[in-house]
């Protein structure tokens, strides 16, 4: 279950202080071929994929669906931010049928600690507060990855339940997103 619903898509590039979140396009190919093969990118998320393999599968121009964004740091894309709705029968849930509105995101190694993954994953909630209000948004994370974890706390998600999954406890936790009007 990955489709968002009616949403308005491709939007604009959204543009953030350093960063615009935009469709992928030809020219990312060998930077996401780089981030899903990465060894470090691979160590909470069941390992890099091997490399020959992934790129045999992906194709020239990468997938484009709504919700998945490109990270794009002075014309380079340096990670992804994706927004899709959790498969129901996965372990965790906040409504009770599932299928929430979930937030992934992956950055290339020389990306971290410079705060692009909390700016681009702002941003992106932002962009869901708009085109789904009211939604709620799920993340979930392995708890031994310390800066995923502040991530979570530093873009206002609450925990709502820890579980195991893929031989590891994972951490899961909801936002809310906060209307003005109606």
């Amino acid at each position: 279950m990955t489709e968002l619903g009616p949403v308005a898509w491709p939007p604009a590039p959204i543009k953030t202080e350093r960063l615009v979140l935009r469709e992928p396009e030809a020219r990312d190919r060998t930077a996401i071929i780089e981030l899903f093969t990465s060894p470090e990118v691979g160590t909470y998320i069941g390992g890099p994929r091997p490399r020959d393999e992934f790129e045999r599968a992906l194709p020239a121009v990468p997938r484009r669906r709504p919700g998945l964004f490109v990270a794009d740091l002075d014309e380079s894309m340096i990670g992804i931010v994706d927004i899709k709705r959790r498969d129901a029968d996965r372990p965790g849930r906040v409504r009770p049928d599932g299928g929430e509105v979930e937030l992934g995101y992956m950055f290339l190694p020389e990306a971290w600690g410079h705060g692009y993954a909390a700016e681009a994953c702002a941003a992106a909630l932002d962009w869901v507060a708009d085109a789904l209000p009211r939604e709620p948004v799920v993340l979930t994370t392995q708890t031994a990855n310390d800066r995923s974890m502040r991530l979570a706390a530093k873009l206002g998600f609450t925990e709502v339940a820890r579980f195991e999954e893929y031989d590891a406890e994972q951490w899961f936790g909801v936002w809310i997103p906060i209307t003005l009007s109606g």
